[in-house]
C-alpha cells in the first residue's frame, strides 16, 4: 500500500508515473470477447472502438449513415453486443483481467481523467481503443461525460469520486478571479479539501491527477496555480509570459532582458522589437525609466515624470525639490536631473518663498 504523504512530503517526493504493464494480452482478450457478440453487432464494435485495421472511432450517425439504418438502431444493435458479450463464458473466463485493470485505476487514484487513464493503459492508439472497450464492458468502470466543470473521467468508486469533485469545487471557490498560489500552497489547500477522502491516494502525483479533472483550475509555465481565467494563468502570447518573467524577476525590466527572459525560462522566441510593442500595449506594464517596465500591480502609475511629480505634490503637499527627487525616484528609474528640469517648468509647478513646490 502507498505510504501516506504529508503536504511537504508530497511536493519533495513526488513519484514517478510509469507505464501499467499486464499479464494479459489485451488484443487477444478483445479478439475472445468480441467472438461472443453476434455477427452483426461485432461488426458494429469493431467500428465503434476502432477495433479493426481502421483505429478511426466512428460515431452512431457515421455507422448508421453506411448501414441505411438509423442511429438509434446502431445503439440498440451496440447495446445488445455488449450485453451478450457480458453474459458470456468468455467474459466470466476474463475476470480476472478486468480485476486487474481495476487495481491500475485504484493506484492511478481511483478516478482518472479519460485522456490520462487511456495513456497509462494503452502504449498507443490502437491499444488504447482495446482499454476504451474493456472498461465499457465492466460495469465496476463508471464513466462520466465531460461538463462545464470536469473533463471526462473514470473511475471505479462513486463514493470517493463525488468527494473529489466537491473538494475541486471548493478548492476552486477558494481562489479569486486574479489569484496566483504557488504549487505548494495549491496542493496544501488541496490537502484541506480532502479530509474525507483516503489518505492512501494523497501523494503528489495523485493530487495533480485529481486537479487536472477541473476545467476551472490551472497552472502557469512557472508552476503557478489559480482560476484559468485569471491573467497569470491564462498563457497565450508574448505579452503573458513578459507579465510572467517579470513578475518572477521581482523588480522592473528592460524590455531587451524580457525578451531574453521569455526565450530563457519558457523557450519561446521572442524577438526584442516585438516584445517593446507588446509591453507598450499592455496596460499590465508601465514604463518607469529608459526601456524599464515594471507592472501596475506593485503600485506603479503610468505617466511621464511630470505626471508622476504632480501626483506626489497633489498626495504629500508641497515639499522640497530633494524631497521630490526622493519620492520620484520610488517611481521612475529616472536622473536627478531630470527631476529637477521637470519640476522647474513654471508651467506645471511653481516655487515657493520658502522653497517648497506646489503643483499649479
Amino acid at each position: 500500500m502507498t505510504r501516506v504523504l504529508t503536504a511537504g512530503e508530497a511536493r519533495k517526493k513526488p513519484r514517478a508515473t510509469r507505464p501499467v504493464s499486464f499479464s494479459f494480452d489485451s488484443a487477444a482478450l478483445v479478439k475472445q470477447l468480441l467472438a461472443a457478440a453476434p455477427e452483426r453487432a461485432r461488426s458494429i464494435l469493431v467500428r465503434r472502438f476502432g477495433l479493426g485495421t481502421n483505429q478511426k472511432r466512428e460515431t452512431l450517425e457515421a455507422i448508421g449513415d453506411r448501414s441505411g439504418i438509423t442511429r438509434e438502431r446502431v445503439r440498440q444493435i451496440e447495446a445488445a453486443g455488449l450485453d451478450a458479450i457480458r453474459a458470456s463464458k468468455a467474459f466470466a473466463e476474463a475476470r480476472a483481467a478486468f480485476e486487474e485493470i481495476a487495481r491500475s485505476v485504484e493506484a492511478l487514484g481511483v478516478i482518472v481523467p479519460e485522456e490520462a487513464l487511456m495513456r497509462a493503459l494503452g502504449k498507443d492508439e490502437k491499444n488504447r481503443n482495446q482499454f476504451r472497450f474493456l472498461l465499457m464492458l465492466d460495469s465496476a468502470f463508471l464513466r462520466e461525460r465531460e461538463t462545464n466543470d470536469f473533463l471526462a473521467r473514470w473511475h471505479i468508486d462513486s463514493a470517493t469520486a463525488k468527494h473529489i469533485h466537491e473538494a475541486l469545487s471548493r478548492l476552486y471557490a477558494s481562489l479569486g478571479d486574479n489569484d496566483v498560489v504557488s504549487e505548494a500552497e495549491l496542493l496544501d489547500r488541496f490537502l484541506d479539501e480532502l479530509k474525507s477522502v483516503n489518505d492512501a491516494y494523497k501523494n503528489e502525483e495523485v493530487l495533480k491527477r485529481w486537479l487536472s479533472l477541473s476545467k476551472h483550475i490551472g497552472s502557469n509555465p512557472l508552476a503557478e496555480w489559480g482560476r484559468v481565467s485569471a491573467p497569470a494563468i491564462r498563457v497565450k502570447g508574448i505579452r503573458d509570459y513578459a507579465y510572467l518573467a517579470i513578475k518572477r524577476h521581482g523588480s522592473p525590466m528592460h524590455f531587451s532582458a524580457v525578451a531574453k527572459a521569455i526565450s530563457t525560462l519558457f523557450s519561446k522566441k521572442a524577438h526584442i522589437a516585438t516584445t517593446h510593442n507588446e509591453l507598450i500595449k499592455d496596460p499590465r506594464f508601465v514604463l518607469v525609466g529608459r526601456g524599464l517596465y515594471a507592472l501596475t500591480e506593485w503600485g506603479y502609475t503610468p505617466g511621464v515624470v511630470r505626471d508622476v511629480i504632480r501626483e506626489v505634490l497633489l498626495e504629500k503637499g508641497p515639499m522640497k525639490n530633494d524631497e521630490v527627487i526622493k519620492h520620484v525616484k520610488r517611481a521612475r528609474f529616472v536622473k536627478d536631473n531630470t527631476i529637477l528640469v521637470n519640476l522647474n517648468d513654471p508651467r506645471y509647478f511653481k516655487r515657493m518663498k520658502d522653497g517648497r513646490y506646489t503643483a499649479v
